[in-house]
């Protein structure tokens, strides 16, 4: 038994940010997967979309957040997360985070920061660090939580299930209280308590074939939030990046929006450019519509790809504004000053998650959730690109000081029991874990990708019980292991994206159904929410 005042699962921008600025109020217990900077955060290339320009304004940020909503955003809570970002912006320079700058000077004699524009956004209000700013936003987090006492973290560690009363058997009020935990390296089960549990845990892009997400993203988070007994909404909407590098060799890796908005263009293989005739912002245009683009012309032209095309702008400004894309596209013979980008598109973000207020709030006692993994409100049916970010720094500071006036539970810590195998025995079949895995992989990316039909969404739903029931009795026939952990949790992930997207008769932002090609009136501002009865 480990005990902490503050339990938190994941090392993201989320779970950092709430880490430090708990720090000096308990002992704070950090459990990533892998190492502490394997996090969505730290591929994340864009920036960090905040209003710190005289030619910007919080009415502007906020009208382009919902209009990218498509009528599912919660106003209220944009405007607070919009208006506060330039706050907890500075904070996050205080700490070290060097944004990019440009060779002008502000009234102060500093230099003005380098803002650039993504598709969605009327002005540009972009920080970024080059187009490797997730790196650098986790060096500096990490940097000043080294710095910090109170606060020790477990890498290696995978979350197996929350603690709750109310799984326990214990009457009053669900409240959460630790996590039991899988230690890699130790090949144990560790139980964690804590009176504040938060999960930062980030997002399920494993969940489907193509992702930019890096392997932690299965949706762990989700999954465990779901199976203790909390809300979880909107989970249809899953983002797909428009631009993924497609090169047979290149493992998720994602081409940034940033380029499109320095000039970049899309176009067929035979050089046409086709957003155009699509949206007025062209190949600026939301992201949802011009993922939607590219896959129709892609099953239009038979072609396994598209081309983004930035050769018109000056090779030596390609290569100093996007050094790692440039760096990383030259490896894979591709000279994206000289030659267009091949691209296609992947599982990027998602925008549903665990049902929270601003606040980081679940409806679970003691359980928190910021960034991804939350469903606050902000993005609605489709994420404005870069308001992640700043969706983690506003609502987990937030978080952090609303635990500040949370009394904390008495319940006796002596009343966990510890992990218990039973007859579990090691598997003996890992094939059977590789193959599931595999199969719900591919038929979420068939069935439930970029363009859906009920048709298609009830043939996954079919599938993926069986599966559920095949991955439940391995589950409890065998001893864990990291793999099996994660299968179970993306199983449950994808059952809860087509569940959610079953429950939305119409296509509204990331959620296209040629059922239902049109928005229906009744469904804007209204959530498709799942709960599962404990």
């Amino acid at each position: 038994m480990k005990q902490f005042d503050y339990l938190i699962l994941g090392s993201g921008i989320a779970g950092l940010t709430f880490a430090l600025q708990v720090a000096p109020r308990g002992r704070v217990a950090i459990v990533t997967k892998k190492d502490r900077a394997e996090s969505n955060t730290n591929y994340a290339q864009g920036g960090i979309a905040a209003v710190t320009s005289k030619e910007d304004s919080f009415e502007l940020h906020v009208r382009d957040t919902l209009e990218a909503g498509a009528g599912l955003c919660k106003e209220s809570v944009v405007r607070t997360i919009v208006e506060e970002g330039p706050a907890r912006i500075a904070e996050l320079i205080e700490l070290g985070m060097r944004f990019s700058e440009t060779e002008q000077r502000s009234e102060d004699g500093s230099r003005e920061l380098d803002l650039g524009r993504e598709g969605g956004h009327s002005k540009r209000r972009i920080l970024h660090a080059k187009d490797v700013t997730g790196r650098e936003i986790e060096r500096a987090l990490l940097a000043a939580v080294s710095r910090t006492p109170n606060i020790e973290i477990f890498e290696n560690h995978v979350a197996i299930d929350l603690i709750t009363s109310q799984k326990l058997g214990y009457v009053g009020e669900n409240r959460c209280l630790g996590a039991y935990v899988f230690d890699k390296k130790g090949n144990r089960v560790v139980t964690f308590s804590a009176p504040i549990t938060v999960l930062a845990t980030g997002g399920c892009g494993k969940v489907y074939l193509y992702t930019t997400n890096p392997d932690i993203a299965t949706g762990d988070g989700v999954a465990m939030a779901y199976r203790a007994g909390a809300s979880i909404a909107n989970m249809e909407f899953v983002q797909f990046h428009p631009t993924c590098l497609y090169h047979p060799k290149a493992k998720s890796f994602l081409i940034s929006e940033a380029v499109r908005g320095e000039g970049g263009t899309l176009k067929t293989l035979d050089g046409k450019e086709f957003m155009d005739a699509v949206h007025p912002m062209k190949s600026l245009a939301p992201r949802d519509i011009v993922a939607r683009a590219i896959d129709s012309e892609m099953k239009k032209t038979g072609a396994d790809c598209v081309q983004l095309d930035i050769t018109h702008k000056p090779a030596k400004f390609i290569i100093e504004r996007f050094p790692n894309i440039y760096q990383t596209c030259l490896r894979y013979g591709i000279d994206i000053t000289k030659e267009p980008i091949p691209v296609v598109p992947a599982a990027h973000y998602q925008c549903g998650g665990v049902v929270t207020n601003v606040d980081g709030g679940t409806d679970i006692a003691g359980l928190f959730a910021v960034g991804e993994a939350a469903c606050t409100g902000l993005h609605g049916a489709n994420r404005l690109a870069s308001n992640s970010l700043l969706e983690a720094l506003v609502c987990a500071h937030r978080a952090a000081e609303k635990t500040f006036n949370i009394q904390h539970s008495t319940f006796n810590i002596q009343q966990i029991p510890v992990w218990q195998s039973g007859n579990a025995t090691n598997a003996d079949e890992l094939v059977v874990v590789a193959h599931n895995w595999d199969e719900i992989r591919r038929l979420m990316w068939d069935y439930v990708g970029i363009v859906r039909t009920n048709k298609r969404l009830q043939r996954a739903q079919s599938r993926l019980a069986n599966l559920q029931q095949e991955i439940q009795e391995y589950y409890w026939n065998f001893i864990v292991t990291a793999d099996l952990l994660e299968l179970r949790n993306i199983a449950t992930v994808a059952e809860l994206i087509v569940r959610c997207a079953l429950m939305r008769p119409e296509s509204r932002g990331l959620n296209y159904n040629l059922d239902f090609p049109d928005s229906n009136p009744d469904w804007a501002q209204r959530d498709s929410v799942v709960r599962k009865t404990i």
